[in-house]
């Protein structure tokens, strides 16, 4: 089964081209529960056999990623806060606690869209919080990208190197993903003892 949706997916990759790329990384990067990693890898083993060019492919896995986190910003944007602001009370969510999560991502909301888009099963959804939170567009977008444009290379360069074997290319991911997190955590503590050392500093 899982053999037959990843060569699905190297066939309508290669017949979409760079436009399927953005359209299916739009997909990933927004609600709906489609994994990045069934995406870029068969994008990059499609590079390596030369038929596709694999800063291209980068190149459209972040656009599509970024497009999506857009959408998902905009929707909350949009939605979330009239609807918390009307419902909130029924969900134990107060105007006061949307205005510290404001207040929240005014001061930190940079390092916490970077690391949300590197962690599994939180990167699809930080933007949901942003928009809420009204976080600043240009650094949400900035961030957003720098995130998703670390996991989009490691898909693509997994791709290029393993191939298509599913089995090795999950396996690799796994070891990876171990990593990233780690290094996501690292990011904060170095984060949070710059921050401490400037209030010592300023004070």
């Amino acid at each position: 089964m899982l053999y037959s949706i990843i060569s699905w997916l190297v066939q309508t990759i290669g017949q979409l081209g760079y436009p399927g790329i953005a359209f299916l990384m739009f997909l990933e990067s927004s609600f709906f529960p489609f994994p990045s990693e069934v995406v870029i890898p068969p994008a990059g083993y499609l590079a390596a056999r030369g038929e596709m060019d694999l800063a291209m492919v980068i190149l459209m896995g972040i656009l599509g990623s970024l497009l999506g986190a857009l959408f998902n910003y905009w929707l909350s944007l949009k939605f979330g806060r009239p609807f918390f602001e009307r419902y909130g009370r029924y969900l134990w969510i107060s105007k006061r606690s949307l205005d510290r999560a404001e207040r929240f991502f005014d001061e930190h909301g940079h390092i916490t869209t970077f690391v949300g888009r590197l962690l599994p099963g939180i990167r699809q959804y930080i933007s949901l919080p942003a928009g809420v939170a009204r976080m600043n567009l240009f650094l949400f977008c900035l961030f957003t990208g720098l995130g998703a444009g670390i996991w989009v290379v490691i898909l693509a360069l997994v791709g290029y190197w393993v191939g298509n074997n599913q089995e090795v290319i999950s396996a690799y991911l796994h070891r990876i993903g171990i990593v990233i997190v780690a290094f996501s955590f690292l990011i904060v503590l170095l984060y949070l003892k710059v921050r401490v050392y400037g209030r010592r500093k300023g004070s």
